[in-house]
């Protein structure tokens, strides 16, 4: 996974990866979330990507329009 932003931030984003329709998201609270095309939506997922790769913005997108669509959570 790579590391979120630039550490300084206080988001609940630790780290990310992804793939061609996917997007994986571990969060500080130790859960780690799978996102995908079928079950969030692509569009979603694209702009979760962009966001990742920026740096900033995905824990309040993720909280404004995704909320619980998710294909998958693990605890850690």
């Amino acid at each position: 996974m790579k590391p979120y932003g630039d550490g300084e931030r206080q988001s609940g984003v630790m780290a990310f990866e992804s793939g061609e329709d996917y997007i994986r998201i571990k969060f500080k609270s130790g859960a780690t979330y799978l996102y995908t095309n079928e079950i969030t939506g692509e569009i979603e997922v694209r702009i979760m990507k962009m966001l990742a790769l920026r740096g900033e913005g995905l824990t309040s997108y993720i909280g404004k329009y995704v909320k619980d669509a998710y294909a998958d959570k693990v605890e850690d």
